[in-house]
């Protein structure tokens, strides 16, 4: 028998007609995501508020019909949640291991999402094939480290949304060398989902200047020839 996880008010509010697949993703990542290990068992009473809720409020900051970029989406948060509430954006779901990118393409099937698609990789490796509007991630490494691996893969103008948590100021200002490497525009902290999630998500918004790719070409060339 299925854990029973009623969806608070405040998903019923954001997720709006979607309601049913958030519904649907909650039970699929409280019963398959447990068993293949890409939630904790402890997460479960926490879905709504904590993982699915706290994601979806990213949803006010993504401009519209933006191609988005996931990276390290793990269990689908927030790629699948972002794909659920804003079926206008078109969402690649990065991912390295091959039983979370099978997990991501059996949510993808299940929900009815054609606005996903799930590719394997990193993104230190696959930054030529893509020039996004937005790349988002959530718990996947350091600011300083997931800049790197993030920038190259926007466009000029584009964004690095990163959901963040106590630490953010500090990560954003550990960062700042490597961001002043790749010639940001900006670089701040935004609080979303007031009144919907407490307490706010936190996110640190990076916004590239100019295009990422040369800046880290640069780099790797510099390396080569045993230059710092």
């Amino acid at each position: 028998m299925g854990v029973s996880l009623p969806a608070p008010p405040e998903a019923r509010e954001i997720f709006g007609d979607a309601l049913p697949a958030a519904e649907r993703y909650v039970q699929f990542l409280a019963e398959a995501g447990v068993e293949r290990g890409l939630l904790g068992p402890r997460e479960v009473d926490r879905l709504w508020d904590r993982h699915l809720i706290n994601c979806a409020v990213l949803a006010e900051v993504v401009p519209d019909r933006a191609s988005v970029v996931d990276i390290g989406s793990g269990a689908g948060l927030p790629g699948i949640v972002l794909a659920i509430v804003r079926p206008d954006l078109s969402i690649t779901l990065l991912e390295p291991l091959l039983r979370r990118t099978t997990f991501l393409t059996e949510c993808v099937t299940m929900l009815d999402l054609p606005n996903v698609t799930v590719r394997r990789g990193r993104a230190e490796e696959v930054g030529r094939e893509f020039s996004v509007d937005v790349v988002t991630a959530r718990a996947v490494a350091p600011l300083d480290r997931l800049a790197r691996w993030a920038l190259p893969l926007l466009r000029p103008g584009g964004e690095l949304l990163a959901l963040k948590g106590e630490r953010a100021a500090a990560e954003l200002k550990e960062a700042g060398p490597v961001l002043d490497g790749f010639g940001i525009r900006t670089a701040e902290l935004l609080q979303v989902g007031h009144g919907k999630v407490d307490p706010p998500t936190t996110i640190v918004r990076v916004v590239a200047e100019r295009a990422p790719q040369r800046a880290a070409a640069s780099k790797r060339s510099k390396r080569r020839k045993g230059l710092k």
